[in-house]
């Protein structure tokens, strides 16, 4: 590796991993917290899926604006502006008393973090050739994943040292850090500063091209679907399935979700290393995006039917055969022009994570159904649901992907 290569990875692709890192920290930190987080202010199963969704849905509606000011400002100017946002969320977060509170302080964090991938993935889309960005996005996306690591048994074993609020302190001076050091040694788009701003206007129609392609709907649409299961179970809902339906005790949910974003991890840099080297043989990465998503719901249906007993064990291949959906930033990017890869990634990302926002609180609604019994679980029945009506949504997207058709543009 060159030494500008190396200049390029320790300024531009670590710190904007770093980011990605927090952002998942934040998004995944309320597994291992819900119980206590619900018991102290009375929360209900529904109540817990809208709290940990409004991440979800502040980060999509933010996915257009995000695009154009990526594209517009680039990724530097734009991580550090919204990573203000996610320190006073994460504040207000620590000293909230009510539901209200905490809704308006998890909003605010799922805006200050909302850029922090796809900043990650302009910006490797502009100092790297589109035949490294699989691997290249795939080690970005690696970052993410310890931080849903790191949201297991660490978060856990803080919880029981200081309880569930100072968590969120401390991931606020860590994210100031963060702003402090992307500001310092992340060097500016060569192009940004001569770039010939165009006007909003013409961003908004740049954009509806983006809308009006084929190709964007064939991989948005597993993507929304699969991604939403994904983000849901990971975020929230598995830790509650694997205590309720698998009787697991508190250390073993979080050693089991220790082992799904082990997969995760894992899954991100295998799948990457191997679309790269499958691009390298003209076989391009909406292959290996069919095949993993694919692999992804066969392991969905063995875990939701107990149609093998290793529960941990398939909690891990649901994470790493889930990771391959990320490929989708990879698979878009080298479809559209270069000047739209902000746009065409906050696109697919806002989809994805209205979904997550329907399916998260989806999830809540079904299993209140039930009534909560006597131990304060939530009944069997009401997850047993929830999870077979989403794989059965994701088995048509499937279809819908693989569908023949008549333009084969984009694979």
């Amino acid at each position: 590796m060159s030494k500008a290569s190396s200049r390029i990875l320790l300024t531009v692709v670590v710190p904007f991993g770093v980011g990605y890192y927090v952002s998942y920290l934040f998004r995944t930190v309320n597994v291992v917290i819900s119980g206590a987080m619900a018991e102290d202010l009375a929360l209900t199963a529904a109540d817990l899926g809208l709290l940990t969704s409004i991440y979800f849905i502040i980060f999509a509606v933010f996915q257009t604006p995000l695009g154009i000011l990526l594209d517009r400002y680039g990724p530097r100017r734009t991580q550090i502006f919204l990573l203000l946002f996610a320190i006073l969320g994460s504040v207000l977060f620590a000293y909230s008393e009510n539901f209200l509170v905490l809704s308006i302080a998890r909003g605010l964090i799922g805006l200050g973090v909302s850029g922090c991938l796809m900043a990650a993935l302009k910006a490797n889309s502009s100092w790297f050739a589109a035949e490294r960005l699989p691997l290249i996005n795939g080690i970005t996306v690696a970052f993410g994943s310890f931080g849903a690591l790191s949201a297991t048994v660490p978060v856990d074993w803080l919880f029981q040292l200081l309880g569930w609020r100072p968590i969120f302190t401390i991931l606020a001076i860590f994210t100031m850090m963060l702003l402090v050091v992307t500001w310092l040694i992340v060097p500016e788009e060569e192009d940004v500063k001569e770039r010939n701003l165009s006007s909003v206007r013409e961003q908004f129609g740049e954009l509806a091209l983006v809308y009006r392609s084929p190709f964007f709907w064939r991989v948005s649409v597993i993507t929304l679907v699969h991604n939403a299961t994904f983000l849901s179970y990971q975020s929230l809902w598995m830790g509650p399935w694997l205590r309720d339906v698998g009787g697991f005790a508190p250390p073993e949910i979080a050693n089991t979700m220790l082992l799904f974003n082990l997969g995760m991890f894992l899954g991100v840099i295998c799948i990457g290393a191997i679309a790269s080297k499958l691009q390298s043989l003209s076989i391009r990465p909406i292959f290996v995006l069919g095949v993993g998503v694919s692999a992804s719901i066969l392991t969905q249906i063995c875990f939701v039917y107990e149609l093998i007993q290793f529960k941990d064990w398939l909690c891990f291949f649901f994470g790493f055969f889930g990771s391959a959906n990320l490929l989708v930033y990879s698979v878009l990017t080298q479809d559209f022009p270069k000047k739209l890869t902000g746009r065409v990634n906050t696109a697919s990302n806002m989809l994805s994570f209205v979904g997550a926002f329907i399916v998260q609180w989806g999830i809540g609604l079904v299993i209140n159904r039930w009534p909560v019994r006597v131990n304060g679980n939530y009944d069997p029945a009401g997850h047993q649901l929830a999870f077979s009506l989403l794989v059965f949504f994701e088995i048509c997207a499937l279809i819908y992907f693989v569908w023949p058709r008549k333009n084969r543009s984009g694979g």
